[in-house]
């Protein structure tokens, strides 16, 4: 992979990020603290997609060569796969608390309306 593929790479990356981050400062009743744990595991799940991606890369171009070079590369692509599929499960499992935040912001306390009301 190329510096400007790795340069477009991180770009497209960082606008993930914040377009993430625009969404965490959307949730009213989430505290900031978790919004900036929130954050951090996005961002290092997407850092380590990146990076198996590409030493995956490498490591399957090194693969092609001979037959010796895929017995010892093999294990390793299995390796780079896994982090790649723990990552997509950090990002599954961070979506689902993140929509039970939004839930839990956008449902209304009937106590709270008839308290407001008394007012």
């Amino acid at each position: 992979m190329s510096i400007e593929e790795l340069k477009e790479k991180h770009s497209k990356q960082q606008e993930k990020i914040d377009a993430f981050s625009d969404l965490l400062d959307d949730l009213v009743n989430t505290t900031d603290k978790k919004k900036i744990l929130w954050k951090e595991v996005y961002e290092n799940a997407l850092r380590d997609r990146v990076n198996a991606e590409i030493l995956f890369g490498e490591a399957y171009t090194a693969m092609q060569m001979t037959t010796t070079e895929h017995i010892t590369v093999g294990p390793i692509l299995t390796k780079y796969l896994e982090r790649m599929n723990r990552s997509n499960e950090q990002l599954l499992k961070l979506a689902e608390l993140i929509s039970k935040a939004e839930e839990q912001s956008s449902r209304i306390d009937p106590d709270d309306i008839f308290s407001k009301i008394s007012e």
